[in-house]
């Protein structure tokens, strides 16, 4: 076959390549077995929907008849999503950091038809140019090495491939668990962050939201103060900056600068929901305005458009519009006049606007000038302005919306949008969480109770095998929202996947976490470690899955099996906390677990008093439990036999094997659950 065969396809990404000259292939068994008969090396291209510089090489090169020419004459070509498959994608990744280069979108791999890698970059100009040579250049001088030099293919693949498989091997270095780790690592990396500007020093600034989550559970073991501002001023700057939204609200992926001002405008699910987490840790503390604001605004956009056609969430909107990054969200000083009239010069200058511009001569609204935030008669004096520039600006052409619905995105989103609702009385928003999890696991989940995930669905279509963060990250949305709601079929649906993880997903003989099942289709090798990258790792996100199902069923072989995977990477978390943070986190809700148990009607109002209060404190380590008078907890609890106290609505707060004196009291509830803060 010669022909372009991406239109078979349901990922957005790869149907903006199906009129390309080029004769894509979707990753699979025919396409490596077309490269075998060939004997043709293959380019495996990898990228996403809302990829800037994956559209740039598009245009310049596979939009290209003479380029196309010459991909299809000397190469079979494979064609990724990065988000359907990150499986693929983990591993030419790391293959390219072993070349020595950093790795990014787009990916652009050379591979034997066996799909083993021997040389890669990632974005290629179609002219020579900034010290590169141009694509036609790489492709003929690669197909040369392969056919003529194959001593130096076989070093490269011999290298790359056992580099590879010995990164999936993990160690133990004897390393116990510690119930002051986070403190530790906190310490160590503390070093780092930019105080002034926010985030971690230097730019590109990414959000980093594993990290930052360590920062504030070591501010409130600790009280060091500087753990708390690390976090708080990242978020003040971050919603203050131009990687967030101020018209339709949500946050781009990073800023390409060290104020947060230039974003990389493409939005993502999965970043969106870790800063609606982090946003409600530290509302929950200080009922800081702006992050409640910023919450709501971005609660909104989600609701507005983010929700797929299944009622599950969408994935991405990209960073170009009219071939132009930025296009839709960026304005002239003109454009800003004749919308505005009178208040221009008021809303120039809380915004950052002038005649020039802020960026590449057009403005991108930010308030990072202006040294503190707006007080609530300046915000609704701006309210209508703001107003009426996002009207005018829903008149643009819009960014690529790439609707595709991920497990494992959806699963961040949905407990993260659950536990903002539980915060700021938004029941609106639990319920939207919980329309979330009903759609993906309808249209997703399959097999006896449920127990199997595809990894995307679109189109009516479910696609590829579940993977390790799609089951991991979907059980600890299935456990938020049996806390938050009752309900026994999220317990139930969250015990069963980490059933089929345990199945078909554990090494049983080095421990962890495999990325893909042992029923998946075989890669060149199986991924397996706990490094959090652009969404926390699986391992780690298991962490926490596994301490929850211990504390609330009491059943052993849950806290065992959690011990056995912290143990499983002790040796790489030592050697690379910052990249494990979310396994360390996930060690210190096993240990320092804040174990609260209200006895009593979910649906009395005295619960529901009592509820209030613990779902407006700050307890990244909360595991609640609310049970009838009827009710008894297992006797692994440290509250098992506690009763309440003259039939009023109880609760205790137990931390390690200690419990407090029984409270009916909202007040001394908050008190107690502050008491170490």
């Amino acid at each position: 076959m010669t022909e372009n065969l991406l239109s078979q396809e349901t990922s957005p990404y790869l149907l903006q390549h199906q009129d390309n000259p080029v004769h894509w292939r979707a990753w699979g068994p025919d396409a490596l077995a077309e490269a075998k008969a060939a004997n043709k090396p293959i380019l495996l291209s990898v990228g996403y929907a809302a990829c800037h510089w994956c559209h740039v090489m598009a245009h310049e090169s596979f939009e290209n008849d003479a380029i196309a020419a010459v991909m299809n004459d000397l190469f079979i070509n494979i064609k990724v999503d990065r988000e359907e498959r990150p499986d693929i994608d983990t591993i030419y990744q790391s293959a390219l950091a072993l070349l020595g280069h950093q790795g990014g979108w787009p990916l652009t791999m050379f591979l034997t038809p066996d799909g083993e890698p021997f040389w890669g970059g990632t974005y290629f100009p179609s002219e020579a140019k900034w010290g590169r040579p141009g694509f036609t250049e790489v492709l003929n001088r690669v197909a040369e090495i392969f056919h003529n030099d194959t001593e130096t293919i076989e070093k490269n693949r011999s290298a790359l491939v056992a580099r590879l498989s010995d990164m999936a091997r993990n160690e133990r270095d004897g390393t116990t668990l510690r119930h002051d780790s986070v403190e530790q690592v906190a310490e160590k990396l503390v070093r780092g962050v930019d105080y002034e500007l926010g985030g971690l020093s230097g730019a590109p600034k990414f959000p980093n939201p594993p990290i930052f989550r360590l920062f504030w559970r070591a501010w409130q073991k600790t009280g060091e103060q500087n753990y708390r501002r690390a976090l708080t001023v990242m978020l003040d700057r971050m919603s203050e900056g131009g990687i967030y939204d101020h018209l339709g609200g949500g946050y781009a992926r990073y800023s390409v600068d060290d104020r947060w001002l230039a974003p990389h405008f493409e939005k993502m699910l999965y970043d969106n929901a870790q800063i609606i987490e982090l946003l409600t840790l530290v509302w929950q503390e200080d009922r800081n305005p702006l992050f409640e604001r910023r919450l709501r605004e971005t609660v909104g956009w989600l609701e507005r458009e983010m929700i797929a056609e299944n009622g599950a969430f969408a994935a991405t909107l990209d960073a170009d519009s009219e071939g132009e990054e930025g296009k839709f969200y960026v304005w002239s000083a003109t454009e800003i006049a004749d919308l505005l009239g009178a208040e221009t010069e008021f809303f120039a200058h809380v915004y950052d606007l002038s005649v020039d511009g802020n960026w590449e001569g057009k403005n991108i609204l930010n308030r990072l000038s202006l040294g503190e935030t707006p007080d609530e008669l300046t915000e609704e004096r701006l309210e209508p302005l703001r107003q009426r520039l996002f009207q005018a600006r829903s008149h643009r052409v819009r960014p690529g919306w790439d609707d595709k619905v991920l497990a494992d995105w959806n699963g961040m989103m949905i407990a993260a949008l659950a536990n903002a609702g539980a915060a700021l009385g938004e029941a609106s928003w639990i319920d939207l969480a919980e329309q979330a999890f009903a759609a993906t696991v309808r249209d997703q989940a399959y097999g006896t109770d449920h127990s199997l995930l595809h990894h995307s669905f679109r189109g009516g279509v479910a696609k590829h095998d579940g993977l390790l963060d799609d089951y991991a990250n979907m059980a600890r949305a299935a456990l938020v929202l049996h806390e938050l709601t009752g309900k026994p079929s999220y317990l139930d649906q969250a015990a069963t996947w980490a059933a089929t993880l345990k199945a078909h997903f554990w090494d049983s003989g080095s421990g962890g976490y495999f990325l893909t099942s042992d029923e998946a289709e075989a890669l060149i090798i199986r991924t397996k470690n706990a490094l959090d990258n652009a969404v926390p790792a699986g391992n780690g996100i298991m962490m926490e899955v596994l301490s929850r199902l211990y504390l609330i069923t009491g059943d052993e072989a849950y806290r065992e099996r959690a011990e056995e995977l912290a143990m499983s990477f002790s040796a790489a978390a030592s050697q690379q906390a910052p990249s494990h943070s979310t396994l360390i986190c996930g060690m210190d809700y096993l240990l320092n677990a804040d174990q609260i148990v209200i006895i009593g009607n979910r649906t009395d109002e005295a619960v529901q008093a009592l509820l209030g209060v613990v779902y407006t404190t700050s307890l990244p380590n909360r595991s609640l439990q609310v049970i009838t008078p009827s009710e008894s907890l297992g006797a692994h609890h440290p509250a098992h036999g506690k009763e309440q106290v003259d039939g009023k609505a109880t609760a205790y707060v137990c931390r390690g094997t200690t419990c407090s004196l029984p409270m009916a009291d909202p007040e001394d509830l908050k008190l107690q659950l502050t008491a170490t803060i």
